[in-house]
């Protein structure tokens, strides 16, 4: 009986150890009288602003052209769609923002070879065991700080990271080396039905009948640098066999293509853009160009891993940056009042002639607006979301293909068309959408509606791009609105 009775106890006690860890309602207080009253949650989470993002709230947009011109050519079609809530770069990112990406890059080649016997051969460059000294993922200490001076063996490791011109004698960063590996769960792929490992789970139908032997086909994204220094992207067609399947593998070089200025340009002289604009710091503030629609995803890949790694158990709850898509782009753009211009009125220009954007506003008169080719970040006033250039400046990368149909093929519920496309894909599907016309665009090109596109591997000196995030959460501003009201009405009434 004693037994009995101290059995009991102890479950209770282990019961209520439980009940403190999981900090829920006891099961007991749940459905007293036998009714549903639902399981207590933990604190709710509060996303912060992230540094140099402004939110964009979800709501609506009539995407396109409505009224149509002579400048516009053929008839653009338009469609009512609806976007939820997301963070958005109040800037396009600037060079000081990606030369610490670049610079990241170039730490992590040069700790990785400071570990490497044929170098520096020192060890503790590199995390082999956890604190409680169990194998894990070799992975770079970043807390270690590197050698003020160098022995003569981490000098090559130093030194190999540099060429010579041979003709110039000039010493520069090679750009070469500078690959960023990073790697892409696609969680929406590995949701489709189609792609359940279970066959009987691909089709609820249960008129039809599963072949427990199909075979199902994925198509995987992965890439790897032979022996020469090479970078070979694959995409991969095999039969589904795991969850591996989904995770895709990419590698970018990613320093900008500084000669865009010289390529993008014949008979001009613009040698001086071209050693300088993102090398030299008077230009760390303006924004980042010479950047392809690749080396613009990797480094939305790269903050992401950079935030969570500086975060802590709440990581789980924050999205990943990217690209925004077009449609949100657009919506952003346009402001709470779905403007032509990511200004109020249809002028380019104020009462005073001050102009709202950074364009071309005249034939060859490039300077009109105070500009020759690229302003600081800015410098131009925010439209009504908080935003900075969205017309002008630097035109932007979106995650989204382009197509001719345009809107009238995305669906009117967080719209997006997107296409992985292949090494050995036709040039012609590596079409991205760019957003927001650039410097060198009259101001037709900078209407917040206007389309236009660009190849994907393809660096030029008037495009650049800004991030986004999607939100943690996303509440009805209608249901908060009507809890406000339902409480002022309660204090009424007592």
């Amino acid at each position: 009986m004693k037994k009995s009775i101290f059995t009991l106890c102890l479950s209770a006690i282990v019961l209520a150890s439980l009940s403190s860890c999981f900090g829920g309602k006891s099961a007991s207080s749940l459905g007293r009288g036998g009714e549903v009253t639902g399981v207590g949650g933990g604190k709710s989470f509060r996303e912060p602003a992230p540094f140099g993002m402004t939110m964009v709230k979800r709501g609506w947009l009539k995407m396109g052209v409505e009224k149509q011109d002579s400048l516009w050519g053929k008839e653009t079609p338009t469609k009512d769609i609806s976007v939820d809530g997301f963070w958005m770069d109040e800037t396009e990112v600037t060079n000081s923002e990606y030369k610490q990406f670049v610079e990241w890059v170039k730490d992590s080649i040069l700790r990785t070879r400071l570990a490497d016997p044929a170098y520096g051969g020192d060890e503790t460059y590199m995390i082999t065991e956890d604190k409680n000294g169990d194998p894990v993922k070799p992975h770079l200490d970043w807390s270690k700080r590197l050698p003020r001076k160098p022995t003569e063996d981490e000098l090559r490791a130093f030194e190999s990271l540099y060429t010579i011109n041979p003709v110039t004698g000039e010493k520069s960063i090679d750009a070469k080396q500078l690959n960023y590996r990073y790697e892409i769960y696609d969680y929406t792929t590995a949701a489709l039905r189609r792609n359940r490992l279970r066959p009987e789970e691909r089709n609820l139908n249960t008129d039809v009948t599963v072949d427990p032997n199909e075979v199902v086909m994925i198509s995987k994204d992965t890439a790897y640098i032979d022996d020469e220094g090479v970078i070979h992207q694959e995409t991969i067609n095999r039969p589904l066999s795991g969850p591996w399947d989904f995770l895709n593998t990419y590698i970018v070089n990613v320093y900008p293509d500084t000669t865009c200025w010289v390529n993008d340009f014949r008979n001009s002289e613009n040698e001086t853009y071209l050693r300088n604009y993102f090398s030299n710091s008077t230009y760390n503030d303006f924004p980042v160009v010479g950047v392809t629609w690749e080396q613009a995803n990797a480094f939305c890949a790269w903050r992401t891993d950079y935030l969570l790694k500086g975060l802590g158990k709440e990581a789980r709850f924050v999205q990943r940056y990217r690209l925004p898509t077009e449609a949100e782009w657009e919506y952003a753009a346009r402001g709470k009042n779905q403007d032509e211009f990511p200004w109020e009125n249809q002028d380019v220009k104020s009462g005073n002639g001050c102009f709202y954007a950074n364009f071309k506003p005249d034939r060859g008169n490039y300077t009109k607006d105070g500009n020759l080719i690229t302003s600081r970040a800015g410098i131009y006033s925010a439209n009504s979301n908080g935003l900075y250039d969205m017309a002008g400046n630097v035109a932007e990368w979106t995650s989204t293909i382009y197509t001719e149909a345009g809107v009238e093929a995305m669906n009117d519920l967080n719209p997006q068309l997107e296409y992985k496309a292949a090494k050995e894909d036709p040039y012609r599907l590596k079409k991205k959408s760019v957003r927001g016309g650039s410097w060198k665009d009259p101001e037709s090109y900078i209407r917040s509606a206007w389309r236009t596109w660009e190849y994907q591997n393809q660096p030029r000196s008037y495009i650049g791009f800004r991030c986004v995030r999607s939100l943690a959460s996303s509440s009805s501003e209608a249901a908060k609105q009507a809890m406000k009201a339902s409480k002022k009405s309660k204090k009424r009434r007592k």
